[in-house]
């Protein structure tokens, strides 16, 4: 196999599962909050400040995935 399809596999590979963990990390995080939210609707203002700020850091792990696969799918030649 070529290098470059073997580096071109790697930012697929980067891309699709690296992306893949934070967007079902945020669907838990959606639906446990959800459900906190549903059972004692009074705490809804912390329990959303806390769902928004952990939704943030799963994102950014999904963020560097990106970035990544972008700078080696710029390498690639």
């Amino acid at each position: 196999m070529d290098p470059a399809v073997i580096k071109l596999l790697a930012v697929g590979m980067i891309g699709s599962l690296g992306l893949l963990g934070p967007a079902l990390a945020i669907g838990f995080i959606g639906q446990a909050a959800l459900t906190g939210i549903a059972r004692n609707p009074e705490a809804s203002g912390p329990m959303m400040t806390n769902m928004i700020l952990v939704t943030a850091f799963a994102e950014a792990i999904g963020i560097y995935a990106l970035i990544l696969a972008i700078i080696l799918a710029m390498i690639v030649k």
